[in-house]
């Protein structure tokens, strides 16, 4: 338990980044849910508009030190990879 000052401080911050950054990390998977479901109906418009709004959000995620860089690239592209191929089979 704390006991300084300046540690209960600390712990009143950490709950306080706790709680924006899981709400930021819900945001961020009801972007990418968004993305999933709609390749999966195989709506390849669907896809790129969920796709192109779910970009900034990742990348937000990283700016915020809630997601690393390279994971949030690793998504980035093979969610792309994928939209791509539901929009060619599409036309």
């Amino acid at each position: 338990m704390a006991n300084t000052e300046q540690s209960k401080k600390r712990a009143r911050q950490s709950e306080a980044r706790y709680a924006i950054n899981k709400a930021r990390r819900s945001r961020i998977r009801t972007f990418l849910r968004k993305v999933e479901e709609a390749i999966a109906s195989g709506n390849g418009e669907a896809a790129q508009a969920a796709l192109k709004a779910a970009q900034p959000e990742l990348a937000r995620g990283v700016t915020k030190g809630v997601l690393h860089k390279n994971t949030v690239a690793r998504k980035m592209s093979r969610l792309a990879s994928r939209v791509k191929a539901v929009a060619t089979t599409q036309v």
